[in-house]
């Protein structure tokens, strides 16, 4: 039995659960989700309590036991909190700034670069060097986050380059390190 699909999802008062045709339409104070369930995986409301079980014990019901209660936990706790991803530009002038609701990052090109808006996800800035990408999707903000992060992606000798603010980064030696050894 899978450890984690046959954990009940607990439902805040806020938070609205309609099960049809194998989606779950999830309505909550920041917004709506529809999550679609792996087939052979079913879904039943028992009061405050969402419970996902599996018809069958083949390899794929298994497989996508965990993964279909994963995906209705994430879009229950996206509609009552949401989630967020916070970005640094690290380097000598690395900058971003936000033009409307897209963003224009300065990262040593010769040109800057316009990240568009993303329906669905938000963009804040925090003083030239800091970006929070907030939504209720965590696919899409986590996806979004990628996507700008890969605009320059930090490198291993400086550490220059966009970064996650948790993350960190292997730096290596340079050439000088090597000859004196």
């Amino acid at each position: 039995m899978s450890r984690i699909g046959s954990k009940p999802i607990i439902l805040p008062e806020s938070v609205k659960v309609e099960i049809k045709d194998g989606k779950l339409f999830i309505a909550g104070p920041k917004g709506n989700l529809v999550v679609a369930l792996p087939e052979k995986i079913t879904a039943q409301l028992e009061g405050t309590h969402l419970k996902l079980s599996r018809h069958g014990e083949d390899k794929f019901a298994r497989a996508y036991h965990g993964l279909g209660r994963s995906l209705a936990n994430n879009a229950v706790l996206g509609v009552s909190q949401g989630f967020t991803k916070e970005l640094e530009l690290v380097g000598t002038g690395y900058r971003v700034a936000a033009s409307g609701e897209s963003l224009v990052f300065s990262l040593g090109f010769s040109h800057p670069i316009t990240f568009g808006a993303v329906a669905g996800v938000t963009f804040a800035t925090e003083g030239n060097n800091k970006v929070k990408i907030t939504g209720i999707d965590k696919q899409l903000v986590g996806q979004v986050a990628a996507n700008i992060r890969k605009l320059r992606e930090p490198e291993p000798y400086k550490g220059k380059g966009i970064r996650y603010s948790d993350e960190v980064v292997r730096r290596k030696a340079g050439k000088a390190a090597a000859k004196t050894a």
